[in-house]
């Protein structure tokens, strides 16, 4: 019964927290603590932004944005689930890639970006092979984390009830694992779409990320510049609200989503 009024009042604190931000911004912008020729004051940058929405700018940049995220992220949910379930599910397998994955891991996905171009030109493909690269990695491994972390003793009873190896990894291994994979592609969207506006920026990719560019380019224009950022930070806003909002509804049932909002 206090789950509504605990969500409500949640969503007035950030709001207020979002408008306390902006009339702050204006504040030190107003009083020439930031110079307004590098930073425009939030009452240029929102009129800004309202008119690339009203006069339809936005839409396709975000969808070329959207899309690249979009089938990078399936990608490498794609291939870091199916792979993380194998390697969390035996030991050799776990010991025998751990030094490769140790070496793969922290290269920068930023740094295979003349390599990408190289091999798939500046168009889509290159920005999905850099986006599916990023998020890989949360993806795998939070999928072994959770593979992992199910409870033996659970293994062992469904296998002491006459399932299969196949039946436990359905109806034991998986559900239980869900909640990591649920935390690994929330942490390889944001990776995601970091990495797609970074691709557009740098590479020219279609996308907002090349409106920035081409805005910061046209000399003058910051506010338009900002409002295109602006546009690129409630995308990300958005994502995050849905996959949360998508977690929710499909791990209704894990201990840890039950009676309160995470």
């Amino acid at each position: 019964m206090q789950l509504i009024p605990a969500i409500s009042r949640g969503r007035g604190l950030g709001l207020a927290g979002v408008v306390g931000v902006t009339a702050l911004l204006e504040v030190v912008v107003r009083t020439g603590l930031l110079p307004q020729a590098w930073f425009p004051p939030p009452s240029r940058i929102l009129p800004a932004f309202g008119e690339i929405v009203a006069a339809g700018e936005l839409f396709g940049p975000l969808g070329q944005t959207l899309q690249g995220w979009v089938l990078g992220i399936l990608a490498a949910a794609a291939v870091g689930v199916p792979l993380g379930v194998l390697i969390g599910s035996w030991p050799l397998t776990h010991r025998l890639t751990r030094f490769t994955l140790e070496f793969l891991r922290p290269i920068p996905p930023v740094a295979l970006i003349p390599a990408a171009v190289l091999i798939f030109g500046s168009d889509l493909e290159m920005k999905v092979f850099l986006i599916a690269f990023g998020a890989f990695w949360p993806v795998l491994l939070q999928t072994v984390y959770g593979v992992h972390d199910v409870d033996p003793t659970a293994r062992d009873a469904a296998r002491c009830y006459g399932l299969g190896p196949r039946a436990v990894l359905v109806r034991i291994t998986l559900p239980s694992a869900l909640p990591h994979l649920a935390t690994g592609l929330r942490i390889a969207s944001a990776i995601g779409l970091i990495l797609a506006v970074t691709s557009e920026i740098v590479v020219g990719a279609p996308g907002l990320g090349v409106r920035i560019t081409d805005a910061q380019s046209a000399g003058g224009a910051e506010d338009v510049m900002y409002a295109w950022i602006l546009a690129a930070g409630l995308l990300g806003w958005a994502l995050n609200g849905a996959l949360h909002a998508a977690e929710r509804r499909v791990l209704h049932w894990h201990p840890s989503y039950r009676g309160g909002v995470r």
